[in-house]
């Protein structure tokens, strides 16, 4: 079973687009999902489980990713990062806590940073937050080159490939994350303008609880996804805004919830229990 059976799912006109999102409508504090690129806001199975019984969970597609509305470009980490305000303004969502992974933590860093009073916090896992700028031929151009490899196989091979090269990610992960490969748009990734405000600028803006969950850049098990934000970088972050904090989870790459679930639940709840 999918975990949005049952919640209610809908649309939002937010910062001039169709954005879709899924709601789990429970009495606790409303939780927002941000996923990375190419995946959508299914793609948080055993994290809405975890979390659903005491949070009102809303997961929702980036622009051009799942069922969301794809505009013409170009665009940037900045519209991204209205969407998100735009949607939590549109469902008159009081105070949230922001979870983003990737993609999605970028977006939920600029929230916090530029509308400060927002959230009540945010979890950043692994966002593009570099100490040396990205290999060249890295960025959306190789996401569309690995859309074009992962959407040239159906649902079902893409899935058992997951499971032959996704080494450690429990079995719920992998259609979401297959599904959502056949669901992203090729021209949002053409649409989208790599970059944006630098990171130390927008850690230093960050006024609200923040946790940011790092991995291992060393790991290269999940097919060379290593983690992105070093130990260097994460100290600088700290030193940047005394409302950051970090926990580094051993032995998981880029993909910390799924490589590490047991450590990334009982990191992200204990912070959400201290809000």
């Amino acid at each position: 079973m999918n975990f949005i059976d049952g919640w209610a799912s809908g649309d939002v006109l937010a910062n001039g687009l169709r954005l879709h999102y899924y709601r789990s409508g429970g009495n606790g504090r409303p939780v927002v999902l941000a996923h990375g690129i190419t995946d959508s806001g299914q793609c948080w199975p055993r994290l809405a489980s975890a979390l659903a019984p005491a949070y009102d969970l809303v997961a929702y597609d980036a622009r051009g990713h799942g069922h969301s509305e794809t505009p013409p470009g170009p665009y940037t980490s900045l519209d991204q990062a209205e969407d998100l305000f735009a949607l939590v303004e549109e469902l008159g969502l009081r105070r949230p806590v922001a979870i983003g992974h990737s993609m999605g933590a970028q977006t939920v860093s600029l929230v916090a940073a530029r509308h400060t009073g927002l959230l009540a916090g945010a979890v950043l896992e692994d966002p593009p937050w570099r100490d040396v700028p990205a290999a060249p031929g890295g960025g959306p151009g190789e996401y569309r080159r690995r859309l074009r490899e992962y959407r040239a196989l159906t649902v079902e091979a893409l899935v058992a490939y997951g499971r032959a090269h996704r080494t450690g990610w429990a079995e719920e992960e992998l259609c979401p994350w297959a599904q959502a490969k056949h669901r992203c748009s090729a021209e949002a990734l053409e649409n989208m303008v790599p970059g944006g405000p630098d990171w130390r600028a927008v850690a230093a803006g960050i006024e609200c609880p923040t946790l940011l969950l790092t991995g291992d850049p060393n790991v290269q098990a999940m097919a060379g996804l290593g983690a992105i934000v070093t130990p260097a970088v994460a100290e600088l972050a700290c030193q940047l805004s005394s409302h950051i904090q970090v926990v580094q989870v051993a032995g998981a790459g880029h993909n910390i919830r799924r490589e590490a679930f047991d450590a990334y639940r009982a990191a992200v709840l204990g912070f959400l229990h201290t809000l």
